[in-house]
């Protein structure tokens, strides 16, 4: 069967990989000189001034409850507002969550970025750091080509009235000084629950997997955890760092990651298979496969040839029939097009 695009699956709630902030993001080492950048968090932030942050960042997201695109927009910093249908679309996607909906507000943080020119890699360390690293109150963000300016963090934790149909959410607000204003320059929606867990569940499943010696369906589970416990990908914490030396011991030599590719050959043809992550859809968890393609026009042929790594990817690894419902295999042309299918664990002999 046909599987949906992959716009289509980020938009049933999961956007895995949209960055909405203009300015790029990447979790690099520190670049730029350490003087450049600072950090306060909220006990060191003045009054005034986090007064102002709070209520910049509950107005704004009382905009999105309300689905008003138009107020948010003219409250965006230029760069932001001149390419603001990323925002505008995640607005429209998560209304239903937002409105009548509770946010509280957790502590901001408060980021100067100081100089001339925009900072290559802008590293911003919150909080105190002990000689392991970060404790429970730090917060590390790193991000590039950083404008000078002073940037408020604000994350809102928000709680339908319909729980039961509506999963625990965040929205990271990433605000930047113009004037005495907050303007809006980020907005990060994110689901804190994949088919109804959270990020404590999928990591006591990834322990569980791993006491089992099944280090592939382990390594995806941590992998869901660090996404559920950050609410942005600017950000790490001690909880996202302690789970990335958890992966590190454990990442599986023949799984694609960090840019690499691994191969599978299937009677004497090799598939590059370029990404695996776990895939929420309903209560239902589901891994996905991608795949280079040199053509995926011709959907019958492509049909086949996903059936087939499918086939063979839980033959190599059966330990996917205790963790997922499914498995998608997503073909990539050379110009990003994508062609899936979906086969149910029960169907795949």
């Amino acid at each position: 069967m046909g599987w949906p695009s992959e716009s289509k699956l980020r938009n049933r709630g999961r956007w895995r990989h949209f960055l909405l902030l203009v300015i790029p993001v990447i979790g690099a080492a520190l670049g730029a000189s350490a003087a450049a950048q600072t950090c306060q968090t909220a006990a060191d932030i003045d009054p005034p001034t986090r007064t102002a942050l709070e209520s910049a960042a509950q107005r704004y997201f009382q905009m999105a409850a309300q689905g008003d695109s138009a107020s948010l927009k003219q409250n965006s910093i230029g760069a932001v507002a001149a390419n603001f249908t990323g925002i505008e679309a995640a607005v429209k996607e998560n209304q239903p969550a937002f409105g009548g909906a509770k946010a509280t507000i957790r502590p901001p943080f408060l980021l100067v970025a100081e100089g001339a020119d925009p900072l290559p890699r802008a590293e911003f360390l919150c909080g105190v750091f002990g000689k392991l690293g970060q404790t429970k109150d730090s917060a590390e963000f790193v991000l590039s080509n950083l404008p000078p300016g002073k940037y408020g963090v604000a994350i809102l934790d928000i709680k339908s009235n319909d729980v039961k149909s509506t999963p625990a959410m965040t929205l990271t607000l990433i605000l930047q000084q113009i004037g005495s204003d907050w303007k809006l320059a980020g907005f990060f929606p994110r689901s804190s629950e994949a088919a109804g867990h959270d990020a404590a569940w999928f990591t006591d499943r990834a322990r569980e997997f791993k006491a089992k010696s099944q280090t592939h369906n382990a390594w995806l589970y941590y992998r869901e955890a660090v996404f559920l416990s950050a609410p942005v990908d600017i950000m790490s914490t001690q909880s996202t760092d302690r789970l990335y030396e958890e992966i590190e011991k454990i990442q599986p030599a023949d799984m694609p990651a960090n840019g690499n590719l691994t191969d599978l050959t299937i009677a004497g043809k090799t598939y590059h298979l370029t990404a695996f992550f776990l895939l929420a859809v309903g209560n239902d968890l589901e891994v996905v496969v991608k795949y280079q393609s040199p053509d995926i026009s011709d959907t019958a042929h492509t049909f086949q040839e996903n059936t087939a790594v499918i086939k063979t990817l839980v033959a190599k690894y059966p330990e996917f029939r205790e963790a997922f419902s499914g498995v998608v295999a997503r073909a990539v042309d050379p110009s990003g097009r994508d062609y899936g299918t979906l086969l149910a664990m029960k169907d795949i002999k």
